[in-house]
């Protein structure tokens, strides 16, 4: 008779895995810009939760194609100002590269300022529209869903809704200290068993993708890279 199998058990106790939902609600901080140095002027104090929205919130806005700009200073360079090379400017600039908010507040500050030193009358060019800055808090909602094995998130990623794509994908990297998704942190508890899966998880852009394209590329590489039979 074979010797039985023993059943794989993870190096550290996994919890299991909560499937969260959210929103992001918005709160005006009665600041407005109407010309590219008001922006500045306003940028430099602003506090980091607006700073979070206007770069990270157009990906929860409702729209039926693909964003012309992913953050919403590159927008307004555009709508606002009619400047297609600041709002390309500021559209590369991927947050993803920069280690908190404040360092992403100075990347940005630069990219202004380096755009006024090149063309100065933009200090007093009025915009057709202007920019407000609004703030944000995140209101997470439980939806009492439980994940014992990560191979259960391979029929169940693509139903989550676009917002808890947002929450467990995008805003866990600043609520980690990890700077990770939910999915790599919790995928760790079982070492190097689902290494491979965390390695092509964490190769997905969160920035340049919608929420709709993450999910995809979510599901598929679950499907692809999630070992399914135990050793």
């Amino acid at each position: 008779m074979a010797n039985a199998v023993a059943p794989f058990c993870p190096p550290v106790a996994a919890d299991a895995f909560a499937i969260k939902d959210c929103a992001l609600l918005t709160i005006a901080t009665g600041k407005k810009a109407t010309t590219l140095k008001e922006l500045q002027t306003h940028l430099t104090t602003i506090d980091t939760d607006s700073i979070y929205l206007h770069v990270w919130g157009s990906l929860l806005e409702p729209h039926f194609d693909v964003r012309e700009y992913n953050n919403h200073f590159a927008s307004w360079a555009r709508r606002g100002l009619h400047d297609d090379t600041l709002a390309e400017r500021l559209a590369m600039v991927d947050p993803n590269d920069y280690g908190d908010l404040e360092a992403l507040r100075q990347e940005l500050l630069e990219v202004i300022a380096e755009r006024l030193d090149e063309q100065e009358y933009l200090r007093w060019v009025l915009a057709t529209e202007p920019f407000e800055f609004i703030r944000s808090t995140i209101v997470v909602f439980d939806t009492a869903k439980r994940i014992q094995q990560p191979e259960e998130l391979i029929t169940l990623i693509p139903h989550l809704s676009t917002s808890s794509i947002f929450y467990h994908f995008i805003d866990a990297r600043r609520r980690l200290p990890t700077s990770q998704d939910d999915f790599c942190f919790w995928l760790a508890c079982w070492g190097d068993r689902y290494a491979e899966l965390a390695q092509h998880l964490a190769a997905i852009d969160p920035y340049f993708n919608s929420l709709t394209t993450i999910r995809q590329q979510l599901a598929k590489t679950f499907e692809r890279y999630c070992p399914r039979e135990r050793p």
